[in-house]
């Protein structure tokens, strides 16, 4: 099974009339709020540092942004470098970002809250080490809350009662060397979406090649550290033009995959300089997990 890139993508391009954003767009969270959709996306301007900024779309394809972002270095050396690759999970009548700090020795995650999308507090760090592409789940289970995050080269999780002190860390997921495209490295996309056959886990990988490319895996209702199938074969790799040569060459990277209506939408950035979008009937990316 492979998504299908939409006729419409890609749907966003750096804004040269923005410091900000006149480089990179990438990268991108989508929430389904209110009638409208609500992206939060990496940007990078001339100096190559990057920012979080939002835009809001009726349809998901047409955006209007604000024209400064959202989220910028605020931390001094942790995050002096950029505040990058946002994933935003709704909970709890709250809105929660994992965003990474880039800093000057290294990178570690932190997990941010909102009320409407555009002002965010820092909540803290998941830990202070080198680690990313965290998510959150859209619910608590057992009573605490449940993240994903990536301490290299696996895909773990973790459990915490106040999203401040984070333990029970396990490594559910690995590369898989005799398999070819994820036998380097491998990270979670974005929110897992909840269905009766499981969590469905859109995630990334790559190889010595150090092309990025995608799949998923399906993950245990009540105990997501039980991975129930995770197929050989990949749904999405580097194609187009725009997805193979960039800032970041070979590089197809997702933060967002949404449910609407029967369809899966599945919002990518193609090698770190602009944001597409594919999409598939939900139904076929269901059976894909299940059986692929």
């Amino acid at each position: 099974m492979r998504l299908v890139r939409h006729p419409q993508s890609p749907l966003m391009y750096p804004n040269p009339l923005h410091r900000w954003e006149a480089m990179n767009v990438f990268n991108s969270a989508v929430v389904q709020h209110n009638g409208l959709f609500h992206m939060l996306y990496r940007a990078q301007g001339v100096d190559f540092i990057s920012h979080i900024g939002y835009a809001v779309s009726k349809d998901g394809l047409k955006w209007n942004r604000l024209e400064e972002p959202v989220i910028s270095p605020h931390l001094g050396r942790d995050d002096y470098r950029g505040v990058e690759d946002p994933r935003v999970t709704p909970l709890d009548g709250k809105f929660y970002m994992t965003y990474t700090l880039y800093g000057e020795n290294s990178f570690y995650p932190m997990i941010a809250q909102s009320n409407n999308l555009i002002d965010w507090e820092d909540i803290g760090p998941l830990e202070k080490a080198e680690n990313k592409d965290h998510v959150l789940f859209p619910e608590k289970m057992g009573g605490r809350y449940v993240i994903l995050h990536r301490r290299p080269k696996h895909i773990w999780i973790g459990y915490s009662d106040d999203l401040l002190n984070w333990t029970d860390h396990e490594v559910i997921m690995s590369p898989r060397p005799d398999n070819g495209w994820d036998a380097t490295s491998i990270g979670s996309n974005g929110v897992p979406i909840k269905t009766e056959y499981g969590w469905l886990l859109f995630y990334h990988g790559y190889n010595e090649e150090h092309v990025y490319r995608q799949s998923v895996a399906l993950l245990d209702l009540e105990d997501p550290r039980k991975v129930l199938h995770r197929p050989k074969d990949i749904i999405m790799e580097p194609e187009e033009t725009w997805e193979i040569k960039g800032d970041v060459p070979n590089v197809i990277f997702s933060c967002s995959a949404n449910v609407v209506g029967d369809d899966l939408y599945f919002y990518y950035a193609g090698a770190d300089r602009l944001i597409g979008l594919a999409t598939a009937p939900l139904k076929d990316v269901i059976d894909f997990a299940r059986f692929g």
